[in-house]
């Protein structure tokens, strides 16, 4: 029987199991650095599949391993573990139980077609040239980043990973759809904090006052100029604001303000000279307008690049599996994603996963409390995994 054909009779045999595994991790989410029992569930269930693996890599990350029955590649398959400090206002009969707690990123989702994966793969492994790598990574939501603490502690070494795959639900496509994009595909992303010090004082006499809320306003002005001013036309760019305390009253003004932001772009050489450019306008306005200045920047994941030729090898062969229509081709994400470690390291692909179904409401975006998917792109994401490894892995 035809590979293509076995893989997708086994999705269909696991679809069911697939999705109550979702449904249970989503209702007991954990934060970052907190995944104890998420992790201890995927010992379990890859114990089950009779996978051997390490456990507490990076935080509590597991790393599996199926060995093929003949030498060859190794390609490293990544879903992350943690969810976010999101109260779930959804009214299904799996919601969080966890108050406060919630998958609205959809990792719930990347675990169960990662575990889908794992067994159909683990299944056709007499026909498998060479080894597949199972990374269930925590923290992905919060910095560092579990990525590059797995790196770090040799989740890519022995046997050494040559391919790395990633996928990520995406509420923009409809379920069974699949985007992609060969080179930079999401952006870098670094924190900005920004204390502006002023003098406090009573709110009618302005004169003997510094008041910071004036001056952090002029500072974000100013710095408005930084991408359309400095940035190169050819690197897209997006520097924003989204906090602004200054602790006064109608008629206090108080002593100091911050100011909390964050950059994107997609160049190393221009974002170092953002930071410093960034810098240096803060305090020359605050500087004008005679106060003082604080600017920590929190640098944070690089950008995530896809390798040219991987890329293009699995868009040829999911244009035949699953045809060119549910092939989508995607634009540079300003969003982040801590997968980009790996995409420094070894030629990666990420890949976005349609889980919309627009006539049934579903459609919300990531991080909100609503958020859900078409529980149908379980099947989709557990074959693409499988078909695409094994290609990789079996091909010539």
């Amino acid at each position: 029987m035809n590979i293509n054909k076995q893989i997708h009779q086994l999705a269909d045999t696991y679809f069911q199991e697939i999705i109550e595994i979702r449904r249970h991790i989503h209702q007991y989410p954990e934060l970052s650095k907190k995944e104890k029992n998420t992790a201890s569930f995927i010992s379990k269930e890859l114990d089950k599949i009779g996978i051997p693996h390490q456990k507490n890599i990076g935080g509590y990350g597991i790393v599996g391993l199926i060995k093929g029955e003949y030498d060859g590649k190794t390609i490293g398959l990544r879903a992350d573990m943690d969810a976010l400090p999101i109260e779930e206002t959804n009214t299904h009969d799996f919601v969080s139980k966890n108050s406060g707690v919630m998958h609205a990123c959809g990792h719930d989702a990347h675990i169960a077609s990662l575990l889908g994966a794992a067994k159909i793969i683990n299944e056709l492994k007499a026909q498998l040239k060479g080894n597949v790598k199972l990374l269930f990574q925590a923290s992905e939501e919060a910095y560092p980043g579990g990525a590059i603490q797995m790196i770090d502690e040799g989740a890519l070494d022995n046997p050494k990973v040559d391919f790395m795959i990633g996928q990520h639900v995406f509420p923009e496509l409809e379920a069974g759809e699949i985007g992609i994009k060969e080179g930079m595909l999401m952006a870098s992303t670094d924190e900005i904090y920004i204390t502006i010090k002023g003098k406090g004082g009573h709110g009618a006499t302005p004169h003997l006052n510094i008041n910071p809320i004036y001056v952090g306003s002029q500072a974000i002005l100013n710095l408005q100029q930084l991408i359309s001013k400095y940035a190169p036309k050819h690197i897209p760019s997006i520097l924003s604001f989204g906090r602004f305390i200054a602790e006064g009253r109608t008629n206090i003004i108080p002593d100091n303000a911050t100011i909390d932001g964050t950059l994107r772009t997609f160049d190393e050489e221009w974002r170092k000279e953002a930071h410093q450019r960034i810098t240096q306008i803060v305090e020359e306005t605050a500087h004008e307008m005679g106060a003082k200045a604080d600017v920590f920047i929190d640098k944070g994941y690089p950008f995530l690049i896809n390798d040219k030729m991987l890329t293009n090898k699995i868009k040829e062969h999911l244009s035949i599996t699953l045809g060119n229509d549910k092939m989508k081709d995607l634009d540079c994400l300003m969003t982040a994603e801590d997968f980009a470690y790996f995409s420094q390291k070894v030629p990666s692909c990420f890949l976005k996963l349609g889980c919309a179904n627009t006539s049934k409401g579903i459609y919300h975006n990531l991080h909100t409390s609503n958020f859900d998917i078409d529980e149908s792109c379980l099947h989709t994401g557990m074959k693409i995994l499988s078909s695409i490894t094994i290609h990789l892995c079996n091909e010539n």
